[in-house]
């Protein structure tokens, strides 16, 4: 006999595991179903990982610059990255915020079978359980409601050579062992450009192909163009509009040695042939990564059979959160609709208010975009060459960070604070940063661009001094008529 739940959430990342403690809180009787670890792709193989490994870095490019802060170093070659202890250092975070969520699931009261789920109908699931699930011997559910939580999957390119040793994916690059003396990443999106700033700076010669005119194609033009700049200063080499066409082993040493072939890259494992408008071309390099972003997952899940509706691999549901098939709810990357962490879990929210009563829907409006690269880009809304697009009447304003009291004393000067105002009341349509702390300054603006505040609204808030977002105050009175930057004059 089936067990019986107010709710059934199939996946367990950021999406499913916060939908199931909401409902809880609700007074569902909820199960979550998960094939691996709590935590999806973002805590164990994505967003954590890679930021524990980020800070890393972060600390190493500041004890290389400690004279700049008057700080002597008596031997400054000793300071070196230890792969072992970042890898180290990262598997304890992840572990201890996976526990944190098993620990939260013990808290609420939430059943949790790890194995694969399958939906049978739009109310029943059947687990083919793994060991540690609550129920071992238990293969169907029964709910009154389901929710899709199942996230996505790395992206595979049908590239010959994609198999070899040595070519790595997001997922694997996080158990190295040694850091190569080269690396060669296809795709220059988020993933790719986030890894280049994290290999170079720990020794690794980088190099990204990127099949699209730009890197990072979604940031606004001028945003990326500062920032490719420091991608060129950590002697990052950029390739785009380059096709990916093969990978193959480079011929060996000894081979070189016997043909009296100079043996400069002996290390250099992988040849990897694109082509460009100059041509075919070849880059050698000991791994290549591979990171050409992530697609929905619905592997095995039966949606087919019950009558789900597809937009291509992608589950379509509606600003509810409901599917075409009544109870069954679709939430994060499966939708493919913004693929983050942070979209998952107030999609989840959306999901279980709507299941509870709780009438809602979903506002996409405002939703910042994070890359954490060195110095941060973020951003909410709008690009600039979007606006231009659809033909909407806008104005800008700017604040360098170079102006900064606060930015001058840490040493994190490069950058700006970018904000996209209407032409008429002045509202802030969008915002675009580049530098420290980026990350978290957007967070202001989000609720500028979901309030509608206008930048004379914004300027009149007092920001403590000297701070870091007091550059958004600046840039906001930059947008106010009569009015501009009290520290920068154009």
């Amino acid at each position: 006999m089936a067990v019986k739940y107010d709710i059934a959430i199939v996946g367990g990342g950021p999406g499913g595991y916060v939908a199931a403690i909401r409902a809880t809180q609700l007074g569902a009787k909820v199960a979550v179903i998960e094939k691996e670890r709590l935590g999806g792709t973002c805590l164990n193989v994505g967003c954590i990982p890679t930021k524990t490994i980020i800070k890393s870095v972060r600390v190493l490019e500041e004890m290389r610059r400690a004279d700049r802060f008057g700080i002597e170093v008596d031997h400054p070659e000793t300071i070196r990255p230890n792969l072992e202890k970042i890898m180290a250092r990262k598997d304890a975070v992840v572990n201890q915020l996976v526990a944190g969520v098993e620990g939260l699931f013990k808290a609420y009261k939430i059943d949790l079978y790890k194995g694969r789920g399958r939906l049978l109908s739009p109310n029943r699931v059947s687990v083919e359980t793994t060991s540690g699930s609550i129920s071992p011997e238990l293969t169907e559910l029964e709910a009154s409601n389901i929710i899709l939580a199942t996230g996505s999957a790395i992206s595979r390119l049908p590239i010959p050579g994609i198999d070899l040793d040595g070519v790595i994916d997001s997922n694997t690059i996080l158990s190295l062992k040694e850091l190569p003396q080269s690396l060669i990443i296809i795709g220059g999106g988020i993933i790719g450009v986030e890894w280049a700033g994290i290999m170079a700076p720990l020794g690794t010669k980088v190099t990204i192909l990127e099949a699209l005119p730009n890197i990072l194609l979604p940031v606004d033009d001028e945003i990326r163009q500062r920032f490719q700049v420091s991608l060129k200063k950590l002697g990052v080499v950029v390739n785009t509009g380059a096709k990916v066409e093969a990978i193959e082993p480079t011929i060996s040493r000894r081979t070189e040695a016997t043909r009296g072939l100079d043996p400069h890259s002996q290390s250099e494992k992988l040849t990897v042939h694109f082509s460009t408008a100059k041509g075919p071309q070849t880059a050698t390099a000991q791994m290549v990564m591979v990171a050409v972003g992530r697609s929905p997952y619905t592997e095995g899940l039966g949606l087919a059979e019950i009558g789900v509706n597809f937009n291509r691999r992608a589950v379509i549901s509606n600003e509810r959160m409901e599917t075409n098939v009544e109870h069954l709810y679709a939430i994060g990357d499966v939708t493919q609709r913004i693929m983050l962490a942070h979209v998952a879990s107030a999609e989840g929210e959306v999901a279980v208010e709507n299941i509870m009563g709780h009438s809602r829907v979903m506002d996409y409006r405002a939703i910042p975009n994070c890359i954490y690269t060195n110095p941060e880009l973020a951003s909410v809304g709008p690009t600039e060459q979007e606006l231009k697009a659809t033909g909407v009447r806008y104005k800008v304003s700017k604040f360098p960070f170079s102006a900064l009291g606060r930015a001058v004393t840490i040493d994190e000067t490069s950058g700006i604070v970018k904000l996209l105002l209407s032409e008429d009341k002045g509202e802030i349509l969008a915002a675009h940063i580049m530098g420290p702390d980026a990350t978290d300054l957007i967070a202001e603006l989000v609720l500028a661009v979901k309030e509608q505040i206008t930048a004379e609204e914004l300027s009149q808030i007092v920001h403590a001094h000297p701070t870091l977002s007091e550059a958004i105050q600046e840039a906001a009175l930059g947008g106010v008529k009569g009015a501009s930057p009290i520290h920068f004059k154009r």
